[in-house]
């Protein structure tokens, strides 16, 4: 009988816990700020990629954000919604292509890539720059090709000391807090099947 009383006692003490605990919030009100709530009442900005951190190292998402040079980038990826995939732990190798590489592409390309009816398009483009993995230039020479987080793969090509990932030249890496990213000066598009 002895073990029968003492599950009891123990239940009933988590319970009475639960109670203390829940008592303790009852006074205060919770505020909901709807200001960039979307039709559907869910808050766009949700997620790790929207939580403000000045203590710690940048990751692959701040870099991009914080550079000039990639606003378009930065652009893209808020179009796609893909900010929280760029947070998460990684390690992430992102390849940035510049404003300037997107301005290459066909006029009027990236306007149309950013209506919300191609999301899903742009999406697959942004995944195709992003590979699994920390690697460093050098280190990526050793490989013919990566595979990217569109679950299809990019060839790598080495040139004297240049190295070319879907034929856009690394021209810059600056480490990131969950990664690194790699500037480039062409966006590379995935292949069609």
């Amino acid at each position: 009988m002895k073990p029968i009383i003492n599950l009891k006692s123990c239940l009933a003490s988590f319970f009475i816990l639960g109670l203390v605990f829940s008592c303790k919030n009852e006074g205060k009100t919770a505020t909901t700020d709807t200001s960039n709530s979307t039709e559907t009442g869910i808050n766009a900005n949700q997620g790790q990629a929207f939580i403000e951190d000045d203590g710690s190292t940048p990751n692959v998402l701040n870099i991009a954000i914080g550079s000039p040079d990639h606003t378009t980038l930065v652009a893209a990826v808020q179009a796609a919604s893909l900010e929280n995939v760029l947070v998460n732990a990684g390690p992430l190798m992102v390849f940035a292509p510049t404003n300037e590489a997107f301005d290459a592409l066909p006029e009027g390309t990236v306007e149309d890539l950013l209506k919300p009816e191609n999301k899903e398009a742009l999406a697959n483009i942004l995944k195709f720059h992003v590979t699994p993995g920390n690697y460093s230039k050098d280190f990526i020479k050793k490989f013919k090709k990566l595979g990217q987080a569109n679950n299809q793969s990019v060839p790598v090509e080495v040139k004297g000391e240049d190295v070319y990932v879907g034929g856009a030249k690394i021209i810059a890496s600056i480490p990131g807090g969950n990664g690194i990213v790699h500037v480039v000066d062409k966006v590379m598009l995935p292949p069609t099947e």
